[in-house]
């Protein structure tokens, strides 16, 4: 199937978590990380940051089983959606919902379909925007969802079923052990790593600066919240990183400074290594090892279930 010559999706919009721990999980996204309670409910949490007028970029959910319940990406417009649905249902896709109005914040019109390794993916347009401004100098707290990183088992085929389906480019290689995806100018929105099992890898959330980036990194420090690696400076991507843990293990990275690739039509892909001075170009994060198991976490047990809110 040749890949579209320009994708439906323009960004992503929110991750959505599932997690046994709920209470210690939701205190850690708000008074740590810095996000704020958009919408509550006795058993979800959403989050959303004042730098960015998406609805919400992070929903926390109570669960017995930890799972990604869907990850969310937004499209231009209605007719994108049913064209996207349309395509995907004649290609032999499984849809979880088909298109139609949405009853989470912020309302919308989207639809929910599953791709290859059973992972949940929604998308969506006409989702009511919140009042947002930009954030000051200092303030380091998230200004948006910046990317969402996964693992497959077959980096390949997923990586086909996003290219051919959903257009996503490829940018860079990490070896052969992560592929970084884009839609538009931003360096990638998602990237698919190999691993032993389907699961999450991380969720990357952008600051508005280097000082931002580093004054975030040093309040979870001080709270006692060790970083299982950085900071410090990706080739790929040319961006900056902390990565910390959740109170369930999940991964989660501030970042900043996310590399543009201006000319589509001429970029060609790179190969990087992961000799530590590639790695990371400052020096600065310390030893990788660490972040292997906790990147590869543990197996997401939502695969091929939908949703329940």
């Amino acid at each position: 199937m040749k890949q579209a010559a320009k994708s439906p999706i323009t960004r992503v919009r929110h991750v959505a978590l599932a997690v046994p721990d709920f209470k210690k999980t939701a205190e850690f996204y708000r008074s740590a990380w810095g996000l704020e309670v958009a919408h509550k409910e006795s058993d979800v949490v959403f989050f959303a940051t004042p730098g960015h007028p998406e609805q919400y970029i992070l929903r926390v959910r109570e669960d017995a089983a930890k799972r990604v319940d869907l990850i969310a990406f937004a499209a231009e417009n209605s007719s994108e959606v049913d064209a996207l649905a349309q395509r995907l249902g004649s290609a032999g896709v499984r849809l979880a919902t088909e298109p139609g109005s949405m009853a989470t914040p912020g309302g919308g019109y989207g639809f929910r379909f599953f791709d290859p390794d059973g992972r949940l993916i929604e998308v969506s347009s006409d989702v009511e925007q919140r009042a947002s401004r930009a954030l000051e100098p200092r303030e380091s707290i998230p200004q948006k969802l910046s990317h969402v990183v996964i693992n497959s088992p077959d980096v390949q085929a997923t990586k086909r079923f996003y290219e051919q389906h959903l257009g996503f480019r490829l940018s860079d290689w990490l070896e052969d052990r992560m592929c970084f995806m884009r839609v538009r100018e931003d360096h990638h929105i998602l990237a698919i790593g190999q691993g032993p099992h389907t699961s999450l890898n991380h969720v990357s959330f952008e600051m508005r600066g280097i000082d931002e980036f580093m004054r975030g990194t040093g309040r979870l420090i001080r709270q006692g919240k060790e970083p299982v690696w950085g900071p410090g400076r990706h080739s790929a991507g040319d961006n900056t990183f902390t990565y910390f843990t959740d109170p369930v293990g999940n991964v989660v990275e501030y970042t900043t400074e996310l590399e543009r690739i201006e000319d589509d039509e001429t970029w060609q892909p790179r190969t990087f290594s992961t000799e530590p001075d590639v790695a990371d170009q400052w020096g600065t994060a310390g030893p990788f090892e660490p972040m292997v198991p906790a990147m590869f976490n543990s197996p997401d047990q939502g695969l091929w279930t939908p949703s329940p809110l």
